[in-house]
Order: structure tokens, then sequence, then C-alpha cells
């Protein structure tokens, strides 16, 4: 099958990013890792023996920046609806989070002990439409949203993948009922031309 003129301007793209060479430099799976860097250096996410839940976790390069900074220091949970490869001391769950099912398994392994950081990457497969994508990324906000107002810690963080579009603002107002600060981050590792942009809830409130 013959590439498009897009596949092969990505491919391009691709070979010359900097952030999938130092990916690779690094021994991290994707450049997606940065972006979860870039925002801990800037917030300070990632403190000794916290516990957190990495939401639509794999290929895994979050799930590798929580295993590295924390060592075996803390507890990680990672879920996806795709298989991913095993990482030190991350607990994985294959499934999906829309599910009851899937949602149980995770709680029952939190033990109830509720969490210090909630991180979310999931997005809906990518239609190219782009108010349907909008809208399948604002459900999966708000599916985190609703595990996070219930599992984090008074102070506990929350940092979850979004589309600039209709319905953001409306989420972004949602998250402010539940964190005293919450602000909107670009890393600078996110491609310029992606809609996506990331939502920070931080010292989540004792409502």
């Amino acid at each position: 099958m013959k590439r498009s003129k897009t596949s092969k301007k990505w491919m391009n793209e691709h070979i010359e990013d900097h952030y999938v060479h130092e990916a690779q430099r690094l021994g991290y799976r994707s450049r997606a890792a940065f972006k979860l860097l870039e925002a801990n250096d800037k917030y300070q996410l990632i403190k000794p023996h916290i516990s957190v839940v990495d939401l639509g976790s794999a290929p895994g390069s979050w799930s590798e920046v929580l295993s590295k900074s924390l060592a075996k220091e803390g507890k990680i949970i990672a879920l996806d609806l795709l298989d991913m490869a095993p990482i030190a001391n991350v607990d994985f769950i294959q499934g999906d989070f829309r599910e009851d099912s899937v949602l149980l398994e995770l709680e029952t392994k939190l033990a109830n002990q509720p969490l210090d950081l909630v991180i979310s990457d999931m997005a809906p497969n990518i239609s190219g439409i782009k108010a349907k994508d909008q809208s399948g990324i604002i459900h999966l906000n708000e599916l985190a949203l609703d595990f996070a107002r219930k599992w984090l810690k008074p102070n506990g963080h929350f940092f979850v993948k979004s589309f600039i579009g209709a319905q953001f603002d409306d989420f972004v107002k949602e998250v402010r009922l539940d964190f005293k600060k919450v602000l909107t981050f670009k890393p600078k590792s996110s491609r310029d031309r992606s809609s996506e942009v990331f939502v920070l809830g931080q010292y989540k409130l004792d409502n």
C-alpha cells in the first residue's frame, strides 16, 4: 500500500524528533516520558514513598519515570487496555478502565490505601473528527477525575491529558471543585501541532 503524504510527514518528523532520540538514548519506551519529566521538574509531583496510579500507561514510559524515581520506595499501579511489558516495581493491570470489573480489580489492589498521585495519559482511538475525539477524551478525563476524587489523599495531586476543544473549559471547572490549585500545562515535548494539553490539580481538598 502506498503511503499517504500525511504518514510520510509523520515518519519524517518522528525520525528527526529530538525527544525520540533522547528517549532512545535514556532507555525510555517512548518520547511521552518527557511530558511527565517536564511536569515533575516544574511542579514536583513525584516524591519519595508515594503511592501512584498510572492510567493509560502503555507502552509504559510514564511508569518507567515513576519506577526510576521511586525505586522500591513507593507503590505504582499501572492500567491500560493494551498489554505492557513488565517494569520493575510496577503492578500492571490490563483492561478497559471504563468497565466496572476492571475498576474493581484496580480498587482491590489499592487495599483501601489512599493515593498521593493519579496520572492519566488515556485517550480515545483518534478518528480525526475533532468533536468526536474531544468528547471521547473528556469522557475519559471525567472518569479519571471521579477516580481521583475517591482515592486521592487530601493534598494529593491529579495530572491528566486532555484536548483543547468545546468541553475543555467545563472540565477544568470541574477539577477546580476538588483542588486548591488548578492549571494547564503544555510541555515542550508536546508537538506544536498537537491539541493535547495537560490539566494539573494540586492539593486535593478534604471535601
